[in-house]
């Protein structure tokens, strides 16, 4: 594609690489057939070639207005647009230039402005978090029942984890919501990656990984919080921890970027970029040991949810299967399994229609082979899966970890 940016476009930090994007792409309109948006809306600005053509224009100079703005608000970022891509368009990262443009140019309406900082503000951090949702427990029965499904009417206490003991260590990202949403999933994995022969080094210091600031166009407070990561973890992984396991893959699709968002800052380019080199999603650590001796008995039909961020950011479909299947499970046929729940980090919360009907859609196939469980990688996506399910959902690790003799 053939563009020619504006004098001010060109000024902006990635003005490069966006226009290498966009001359990358041929409108040849795969993209769109897979596009969950495009699928329910069937608006071509409303799709991955229709929104590229809007950012296009935008960096061209033309007049960007409110309806530009809500045209890229409602792309989930899934990337199922880039597992499409016969030319390799890297669309998500055209779609951050496109946003934060956009934001610096667009005003939101207040109510938008409120819900966002609302959600940079809380997500982040854990304690409010915690706070919050035991304030929403307590008075869950007066709520709208659009914010009752939200709020989860049980949540498993986390068990014991085991000490640090191995010579193998690994790091592990604690992640936001998760402690407090379902606390023993990092639990669970630290506990079978200690049957295994691997201990986790705890690395407190860690937060928010950046995605949900970054993604809300907050992108330097996003990186902000990469460069606080980066700094937590660096003495232990001088002292030789092998990997930074991700048990969330959201938070493992956004650290696998770092050494790509931080690639011009001369203080942490090389230290980023070896995060991003040693993090791994937990199907990473697991598939390649010797999970044999750890074959559950078992005989449960479990569907497997695999994350957009799993499957399309970090090209991991197939794997989680893979690992249920190595300890005895029997895993059911998901129909249209490319397609995203709708969770999509804050998504759900930003475009709640929208959201709502991916997620019954994505039920309506997790459930078609009757499986007695739903599991997947990603604590958005189980708490959204969860609140239209009457089948329980979990992360999977959780899954082998209660089935392991």
């Amino acid at each position: 594609m053939q563009t020619n940016l504006s004098a001010a476009a060109q000024a902006l930090p990635r003005a490069e690489e966006a226009a290498s994007i966009l001359r990358s792409c041929v409108h040849c309109g795969f993209c769109n057939a897979t596009c969950p948006t495009y699928q329910v809306l069937g608006n071509e600005l409303d799709g991955p070639r229709g929104r590229i053509y809007l950012i296009k224009q935008l960096l061209e100079g033309e007049e960007v207005t409110r309806k530009t703005q809500s045209h890229l608000d409602r792309c989930l970022t899934c990337r199922n647009c880039e597992t499409t891509c016969p030319s390799g368009v890297n669309y998500h990262a055209l779609l951050d230039v496109g946003r934060a443009e956009v934001e610096r140019r667009v005003t939101r309406p207040l109510q938008e402005r409120v819900l966002r900082a609302g959600l940079r503000q809380v997500i982040p951090r854990p304690k409010l978090f915690r706070t919050l949702l035991g304030v929403g427990r307590l008075t869950r029965a007066l709520l709208p029942a659009a914010m009752q499904a939200k709020i989860p009417e049980r949540i498993d206490a986390a068990k014991e984890r085991p000490q640090s003991k191995h010579a193998r260590k690994v790091l592990m990202l604690e992640g936001c919501v998760q402690p407090t949403l379902s606390p023993n999933t990092n639990a669970a994995a630290a506990r079978v990656m200690d049957r295994l022969g691997i201990s986790v080094t705890a690395a407190p210091q860690t937060g928010c990984c950046g995605a949900t600031d970054y993604h809300l166009n907050a992108q330097e407070a996003g990186l902000a919080r990469a460069r606080r990561n980066i700094d937590a973890w660096w003495p232990a992984i001088q002292a030789g921890a092998e990997a930074i396991v991700m048990t969330a893959s959201g938070c493992g699709a956004f650290v696998k970027e770092y050494g790509h968002l931080l690639r011009d800052d001369p203080l942490y380019q090389a230290k980023a970029q070896r995060v991003s080199e040693l993090t791994r999603d937990l199907v990473e650590v697991l598939r390649g040991e010797p999970l044999e001796r750890l074959r559950a008995a078992t005989d449960k039909r479990v569907a497997f949810h695999c994350p957009c961020t799993l499957q399309h950011a970090q090209k991991l479909d197939g794997s989680a299967e893979a690992i249920l299947q190595r300890l005895g499970f029997t895993t059911t046929a998901v129909p249209d399994s490319h397609l995203c729940c709708g969770s999509a980090g804050t998504y759900s919360i930003t475009q709640p229609e929208l959201a709502t009907t991916l997620r019954d859609n994505k039920l309506k196939a997790l459930g078609s082979g009757n499986p007695d469980q739903i599991v997947t990688a990603n604590i958005g996506c189980q708490v959204h899966l969860q609140s239209g399910s009457a089948r329980p959902v979990k992360h999977w690790i959780e899954l082998v970890e209660e089935a392991l003799p």
